[in-house]
């Protein structure tokens, strides 16, 4: 079975969206809401697809589908731990680096 019925979301998770926030109405007003509103739909998805997604060092990777972040959690005892929401076009060595360190 795939999906969760609990979705838990860490504070670095919810820093990593309001940065992603500041970043993109900072771009053109409105579109910071705009991705917190397409992340939000992104990360409630996971009760239907949590750990269908890429996985490698203990984390699931789901891909944002309007914007290039992708997000991070766990999966246990049916409930989806989000833990970063990261952008997708940093350097990969610290996108690693973040994973590692913030993992639940």
């Amino acid at each position: 079975m795939n999906g969760c019925s609990d979705i838990r979301i860490t504070d670095s998770a919810v820093d990593d969206l309001l940065a992603g926030f500041r970043f993109y109405e900072a771009q053109l007003e409105s579109l910071g809401a705009y991705f917190l509103e397409s992340l939000s739909e992104d990360i409630d998805a996971l009760s239907i697809s949590a750990g269908v997604h890429f996985h490698a060092h203990g984390a699931y990777r789901s891909l944002a589908s309007r914007f290039p972040h992708a997000i991070y959690y766990t999966l246990e005892n049916n409930t989806a731990t989000v833990f970063a929401v990261l952008d997708t076009r940093r350097d990969p060595i610290w996108t690693r680096q973040q994973i590692t360190s913030r993992q639940v």
